[in-house]
């Protein structure tokens, strides 16, 4: 890979910059290259079983941040604030106790059988150890109020005191309506997070989603492994959500539907539409919910590389990627012996390793601007760690040129393009062409964000308080094998927060060594400009911006 990124790129580079953004380009000798060996030896141990799946309040935490604040001062790398490579994040662990539990759904006055992990999932969202309910369910469709879309799935219904079930995506687009909520794409208002948010405004006591695989984009595997046994985690800090929340299958909630006097299918069948009014279900949830809760404190791991211009050295880059995964997981029924760590090798081992890698070089080579080389924690339980920075920022925001974020790096193999999905609502998405270009690659070809991939990674913290940011993705089209390659990157879907998602030598990390190249290549582009890339006119984010500035 290291033809990929010789001087003749590096050259190419800065004069391909020059051209097309009103930058300092940086020349051939001040470019950073990113070395594979420190890579993959950062993955290797980072995903070791010796750190136990780096579970938000678990050991494996402590040892990860350990690690990765010896090795950012190894580095070269300078605390950003203080004399601490650490920032703080308070956090409360949540962990559902079902066997000493009651509740239970009732509907027609009868009892719905529901297990506990099968069936569904739920858990305090306040923080509280015991509740105990007596309320009503109400079908509120999407649970969406979006005045921009003419949408409100509350409107003429008082849902205080209420458990609002709900679907998660988005309405979908019509025939008359094709870009109704982005279209096919999925929008914040479809994301899992905003649906517990909004039923919080609307008072709710608590809110069950509807799981289906494509409108989750997962199974119900990954929400049991999340929910069912496991600990979880909220900002100590953030107002507290409704006191249960909770998901339940689709085959659950067609039954619960229909012991309630409803169907379901044709209840989601009317939510599509504007004028969709809220259902009462003939159902309740009654009973005990208790949970152990505890506060915890994890950190965010933070260092950087002063910029060398007297001005713009106030000014910053942000590189990101979180450091935690599922840790220890044990399960009622395993065998003797079984595995139960998830390692977390991909995700985000990966993207730890990389910016460790990237931020080894980058030391040597400093920018006009400064450099921040950023390790979040607890991601996985709805990116609390970025968005603590986000609230107390060891960097101005306003002063913050962009978050270029790293999570699950391309294990497969070299690529002929690169993923920045997100990059356009910004000049980034300019500058990431042409860094593209000089390395030999061009953009992925967009494609309808049916995950809502954009909010679901740490970039999101940092543009919801308007600073320029999306993650680099990995691309598609493979240099090598190419069936055998897709074959690969196909198969770890299943791996995807299963205890299979491990390291393995074997891998070829030219693809992910390009990855890490690539966004480094455009930080510095970026750290190096005359300006600080602006938003599109008139995207949201931009919005937020103006108003910090």
């Amino acid at each position: 890979m290291q033809k990929l990124f010789s001087s003749l790129a590096a050259t190419a580079l800065a004069a391909s910059l020059a051209l097309a953004f009103p930058a300092h380009a940086a020349n051939s000798a001040s470019l950073p290259l990113v070395q594979e060996a420190p890579l993959r030896a950062h993955l290797a141990f980072l995903s070791n079983d010796l750190l136990e799946g780096r579970g938000t309040g678990q050991r494996g935490a402590d040892l990860t941040v350990a690690y990765l604040e010896t090795q950012a001062q190894m580095a070269g790398l300078k605390p950003v604030r203080g004399n601490s490579y650490r920032q703080s994040v308070q956090i409360a662990g949540v962990k559902s106790l079902p066997a000493e539990s009651s509740l239970q759904a009732l509907a027609g006055g009868k009892a719905v059988p529901l297990a506990f992990g099968p069936d569904w999932v739920w858990a305090t969202g306040d923080s509280v150890a015991t509740h105990t309910f007596d309320a009503p369910l109400v079908f509120v469709g999407y649970g969406i109020t979006a005045p921009e879309e003419g949408w409100n799935d509350f409107k003429g219904t008082d849902v205080k005191g209420k458990i609002v079930v709900m679907m998660v995506n988005d309405p979908q687009p019509t025939e008359a309506e094709p870009n109704r909520f982005a279209g096919k794409a999925l929008t914040y208002y479809g994301r899992w997070t905003y649906k517990f948010e909004e039923a919080q405004r609307q008072g709710a006591a608590g809110v069950l989603l509807i799981h289906t695989k494509p409108s989750a984009s997962y199974d119900w595997s990954v929400v049991q492994n999340s929910w069912s046994g496991a600990e979880r985690f909220q900002l100590a800090a953030r107002t507290a959500g409704t006191p249960l929340q909770g998901w339940i299958t689709e085959d659950a909630a067609r039954r619960l539907f229909a012991a309630g006097g409803q169907d379901l299918d044709a209840l989601r069948a009317k939510a599509e539409r504007k004028d969709f009014q809220a259902v009462a279900l003939d159902a309740k949830l009654a009973g005990e919910m208790k949970s152990a809760v505890r506060k915890v404190e994890q950190f965010n791991v933070a260092g950087m590389v002063p910029g060398t211009d007297a001005r713009l050295k106030d000014e910053a880059v942000i590189y990101s990627a979180h450091w935690d995964h599922l840790g220890i997981q044990p399960k009622e029924g395993d065998k003797p012996g079984a595995d139960i760590i998830y390692n977390g090798a991909v995700d985000n081992a990966s993207g730890t390793a990389g910016l460790l890698a990237m931020a080894q070089e980058a030391a040597k080579k400093p920018a006009r601007r400064t450099q921040i080389f950023l390790w979040v924690a607890a991601e996985e339980q709805g990116l609390l760690g970025s968005a603590a920075y986000a609230a107390d920022p060891l960097w101005p925001l306003d002063k913050t040129a962009a978050a270029l974020n790293l999570d699950s790096l391309n294990f497969v193999g070299a690529t002929h393009d690169i993923g920045v999905q997100g990059s356009e609502r910004t000049e980034l998405g300019a500058m990431a062409a042409t860094v593209a270009k000089s390395m030999g690659m061009h953009i992925a070809q967009a494609r309808p964000d049916l995950a809502g991939g954009y909010f679901r990674s740490d970039h999101f913290s940092f543009a919801k308080a308007g600073v320029p940011a999306f993650s680099i993705n990995g691309g598609r089209e493979y240099v090598k094998d190419v069936e055998a390659s897709k074959a690969k990157a196909a198969a770890y879907g299943p791996r995807y927060h299963q205890v299979s998602d491990e390291y393995d030598a074997s891998w070829d990390l030219s693809g992910m060594t390009q990855q890490a190249q690539f966004t480094l290549n455009l930080g510095q582009a970026v750290a190096n400009a005359a300006r600080m890339p602006a938003w599109k006119a008139g995207d949201a984010f931009g919005k937020v911006r103006e108003q910090v500035k």
